[in-house]
């Protein structure tokens, strides 16, 4: 055992445990907890929590003492499982509900149909579900579930990175739910998760944020996942998050979407649209107060996410400086969706 770690495993043991102890006893302290030194925001109602800092954090207790973090995975998933289904009980010819997935290639197929698989396992909520594949071929036709939309849209170059923007954009001039969820396809949800978030549509709220925590499985734990084999529970999770804002899943009635331009189209390629997209979303009337569990499946980092000058993030670097009531107008004079590409294309790629 090295020094450094040593002092790690002291200081959650000395500081933390008597903090998390109490919280995994007792289920309505689970979602309070948090790291030294952040500050949590309770929801008015004390249904869940905001973080009180802009980015991402993992847990760091859990990493030093993954039991920790095992225990606190079941206590969540106990609470508000993900429940996996063929097909959804509840498919009204008007859906209130649309999830939205973009997709291209096969090395997440596995991944996409596992999400799709706790999609179809949401109750207590009429829903659809739109997969929009951005690849010049059409792979994925009669490889989805026979109650899922799929939508093919041809990159305008062979050479064209993905446009996870475009491809919500494009799913959302096609959605029929009042409720959007743009979703991403390595991430599983509980059972309740679109019911919960229309709920708080219809108490008059525009954008709704329910993630608290994020379980990050391993390589080798998301392999028995895909396989059917095992449990959530069978594995400390690798990493726990907190604060997810708007990345992997954020839900957003489809007016209040169009309303502020949607998702911006100039990021293709990895990284930074989300971002944008939440800081315009704050215009709106938001509910970003966390109480519900998610699982993300492992796979390798996305292709220049670790690049220091990646160019989607400098995008948003520039973008952050401009007024979010002033990117709306900007966006909102210009065609989005289109069958054609991604606007904004040319200036990304010059």
């Amino acid at each position: 055992m090295s020094a450094g770690f040593a002092r790690s495993l002291l200081g959650v043991v000395m500081k933390d445990l008597p903090r998390y102890m109490p919280a995994l006893c007792g289920r309505d302290r689970l979602l309070g907890v948090c790291n030294r030194g952040e500050v949590l925001e309770a929801a008015p109602d004390g249904s869940g929590y905001r973080c009180g800092w802009q980015w991402t954090s993992d847990l760091h207790a859990p990493k030093v003492l993954p039991r920790l973090g095992a225990r606190l995975m079941r206590v969540a998933l106990d609470r508000h499982p993900v429940r996996f289904c063929d097909a959804p009980a509840n498919r009204g010819v008007l859906p209130q509900v649309t999830f939205i997935i973009g997709h291209r290639g096969d090395r997440r197929l596995r991944h996409l149909h596992k999400t799709l698989e706790s999609i179809a396992g949401q109750h207590d909520v009429e829903l659809e579900c739109i997969v929009v594949e951005q690849d010049i071929d059409a792979s994925l036709q009669g490889r989805l579930p026979g109650w899922v939309r799929y939508l093919h849209t041809p990159p305008p170059t062979a050479d064209m990175p993905f446009c996870r923007a475009w491809a919500f954009n494009t799913g959302a001039r096609h959605a029929r739910g009042e409720l959007l969820v743009l979703q991403d396809s390595d991430l599983l949800v509980s059972a309740e998760y679109a019911a919960a978030s229309l709920s708080r549509i219809h108490a008059g709220f525009q954008v709704v944020n329910l993630k608290r925590f994020g379980f990050y499985l391993s390589e080798a734990h998301t392999r028995e996942i895909l396989a059917n084999r095992g449990a959530f529970t069978d594995h400390a999770p690798e990493s726990i998050m907190q604060n997810a804002l708007g990345g992997g899943s954020i839900a957003i009635a489809r007016e209040a979407y169009f309303s502020i331009g949607g998702m911006d189209e100039g990021f293709v390629g990895w990284g930074g649209e989300d971002n944008e997209f939440w800081e315009r979303a704050q215009t709106l009337r938001v509910w970003p107060y966390g109480c519900l569990p998610y699982v993300h499946l492992w796979h390798p980092a996305q292709s220049g996410k670790y690049q220091p000058e990646n160019p989607t993030l400098a995008r948003y670097r520039r973008l952050a400086g401009i007024d979010p009531i002033a990117r709306i107008r900007k966006l909102l004079s210009t065609p989005s969706g289109k069958d054609s590409g991604p606007v904004g294309w040319d200036d990304a790629a010059a």
